[in-house]
């Protein structure tokens, strides 16, 4: 056993190797119920326009942004609340790729559990900056430290799925990574309701829900740290290529390794730009159709009107973010059908369709037929995450995919910072040049599509490793895998449950929340 995991403790990799007639199916809703708190990172903006008006008084005008850190007497900006997801998103590749080499020699618990104590208690820290009202402190807890919980979180099961379901990668993968995209389908109408039954005249009961979730997710994130097991070194070796890995502190050294950074780098850019901004880019794009008042911009629009808009934004958001989810497993799976090249090439080709196809599509009036292209990009905006890591044991092994799949991370926290910058930048220049809302977003819908162009020449770039780069474990007296069919097994049926109850639940929210686009 490896060095770093000394002693057989509870959280030791020796405790955590699985046993004879252990069902690996009892793997995956450990995964999801990591990812599914986690998750939740997309859906913080859930948060963002109560906190804005909490004090109800605008900080004086030119105030500096240290200003706003430790103002306590004046309200926050959207602006100043933003840079907490992307310190997140940059935080989580940061860590991914610090700790990915540990998490191979400690083991999935270990990270498990760490995450389900930086990433509740970052929200916990967080509900105490809104508390005192101190916006640094929100910055460090749900930014920096709950960044950290994201990034271990995020790469904790994707090694040890990867030995499990050799012959099913992608769609292992998928299922635990759709989990991180039904974060914010479960957890953003959860704190709607939360913030609805804490409210009070004191405040919008922010703090009160921030706190109730982190108690939430640590509970949930704990039990899905304690159901991870690992297979059997001799199991891993049979299966990991034949036994054949490339070693993490070589693997940056390839050509491959930073081809497929950018293969993933271009296609989140893309899908995360769209994302950040979509609920105020459906609303200028469309303006009075969304409420059956054709004709009118949106800033045409009365209160009331403009209420009704952003609820149908939310339904755009949320059928998004559904679609977000299904990719992830859909086209994960589909992958190990067609491989990961052919599915990546897939993505790049066909979304850079609809990216060009994006501004003619909203000057054709049709909110659905708007909403069913941006839909299918965010499918393969997911789809892109989880498919990745499969992509890396198929040219690195198996072995070290988790430490390789850290590094290669920092590729998502490029794009959280390119992505919101390239629409942001566009939609400002547009807006400042006096181009009507409803076209501000035509320039950066071609870009990204430009993006998803240099994203297809580094896939079609990417090729097999020479023998030369690999290692090769002993496979002596191992026995293969079986074929990754479903097991039945009463066990499996609580851990399953907890985890599709949720789910389902988010599921229905978000259909109802969705129906008004398609009316």
């Amino acid at each position: 056993m490896v060095e770093a995991t000394q002693g057989i403790g509870l959280l030791s990799r020796e405790r955590i190797v699985a046993g004879p007639g252990f069902n690996r199916w009892m793997v995956p809703p450990a995964a999801l119920a990591i990812h599914l708190c986690i998750g939740m990172v997309y859906g913080l903006s859930v948060f963002w326009l109560p906190l804005s008006q909490a004090v109800g008084v605008a900080c004086p005008a030119g105030s500096s942004g240290f200003h706003a850190l430790t103002a306590t007497n004046c309200d926050w900006t959207l602006s100043d609340l933003k840079p907490i997801f992307t310190s997140g998103i940059v935080f989580l590749g940061g860590s991914a790729a610090l700790w990915g080499r540990w998490l191979e020699r400690a083991g999935p618990r270990k990270a498990g559990l760490l995450a389900a104590v930086c990433w509740p208690g970052g929200l916990a820290l967080a509900a105490l900056g809104v508390y005192l009202h101190q916006l640094w402190i929100m910055w460090l807890g749900g930014g920096v430290i709950g960044g950290v919980g994201l990034g271990l979180g995020y790469i904790s099961p994707v090694s040890t799925l990867v030995k499990w379901f050799p012959d099913r990668r992608g769609m292992a993968t998928g299922m635990a990574i759709m989990g991180f995209g039904g974060g914010a389908m479960v957890g953003a109408p959860l704190a709607a309701r939360l913030m609805a039954h804490f409210h009070s005249a004191s405040g919008a009961g922010v703090w009160q829900t921030m706190l109730t979730m982190a108690a939430i997710y640590a509970v949930f994130m704990a039990a899905g740290a304690f159901g991870y097991r690992v297979p059997p070194d001799a199991v891993v070796a049979s299966t990991a290529a034949g036994g054949r890995s490339v070693p993490v502190e070589h693997a940056h050294r390839t050509l491959q390794f930073w081809l497929l950074w950018g293969v993933l780098c271009l296609n989140v850019s893309a899908g995360i730009g769209v994302l950040e901004m979509a609920s105020p880019m459906v609303q200028e794009i469309f303006g009075g159709r969304l409420v059956g008042a054709p004709g009118l911009a949106i800033n045409a629009l009365s209160p009331d009107q403009k209420k009704a808009a952003a609820a149908v934004a939310a339904g755009f958001i949320g059928f998004l973010s559904l679609f977000n989810i299904l990719g992830r497993f859909f086209w994960a799976s589909f992958s190990d059908r067609i491989g990961r090249r052919a599915t990546y090439t897939v993505f790049f080709v066909l979304g850079f369709i609809l990216y060009a196809s994006a501004p003619a599509l909203a000057r054709s009036g049709s909110v659905a037929l708007f909403t069913a292209a941006f839909a299918v990009i965010l499918s393969m905006y997911g789809g892109g995450f989880a498919t990745i890591p499969a992509y890396l044991a198929d040219i690195f092994g198996a072995g070290n995919v988790g430490a390789i799949h850290g590094r290669l991370l920092t590729a998502w926290s490029a794009a959280g910072l390119l992505g919101p910058e390239i629409v942001n930048r566009f939609r400002d220049h547009q807006l400042a040049a006096g181009v009507p809302r409803a076209q501000v977003y035509d320039e950066a819908m071609y870009v990204l599509a430009g993006l998803l162009l240099a994203g297809l020449g580094c896939n079609l770039a990417v090729r097999k490793l020479a023998p030369a780069w690999f290692t090769y474990a002993p496979a002596a007296g191992a026995r293969p895998m079986a074929a990754a069919r479903i097991e039945l097994d009463a066990r499996l049926v609580l851990p399953w449950l907890a985890i599709c109850m949720p789910l389902a639940w988010g599921f229905w929210q978000t259909i109802l929340k969705a129906s008004a686009l398609f009316r």
